[in-house]
């Protein structure tokens, strides 16, 4: 079997997962953007295409989302092809989730990712939708201190 049919079966297979998953939810009242409150702790991986060469990203941080369409970052530590990048508190962006738990995230001059929510709204898995990237990761709920 080819790289491109393993890849189909793959995919194919995720977007029967996700949209029974979200079948479900929606008969069940579903998701919206009150499903995502709360600090989350965002972890990816993957590649920027500079001049058609992939350099390596990976990606530590965190993202409040208000319940309402807005977040904000609290913290951010990129690693671009080995540099190490501080980003300072206060970046911003918006989000919309959909009755069958899918969405998107725009962050405020930076990037754009299609999303899937668990329907608890504990966590989200990220994929992003800007040209000559390669990034996708998971997005984990803190909880609150005791």
């Amino acid at each position: 079997m080819n790289k491109l049919a393993i890849l189909l079966g793959i995919v194919t297979s995720a977007v029967i997962q996700f949209g029974t998953s979200g079948s479900v939810s929606a008969q069940n009242g579903g998701c919206s953007e009150q499903t995502l409150q709360g600090t989350f702790v965002f972890n990816g991986t993957g590649f920027n295409i500079v001049n058609g060469a992939a350099q390596p990203k990976a990606i530590v941080e965190g993202i409040t989302f208000s319940g309402n369409g807005t977040l904000s970052v609290p913290f951010a530590t990129v690693s671009a092809n080995g540099q190490i990048i501080q980003v300072p508190p206060g970046g911003g962006g918006t989000y919309s989730v959909q009755p069958n738990c899918q969405g998107t995230i725009s962050f405020t001059n930076g990037p754009a990712f299609n999303i899937y929510v668990r329907p608890n709204g504990n966590s989200l898995w990220m994929i992003q939708t800007d040209p000559n990237t390669v990034l996708q990761g998971t997005a984990s709920k803190v909880p609150l201190a005791p």
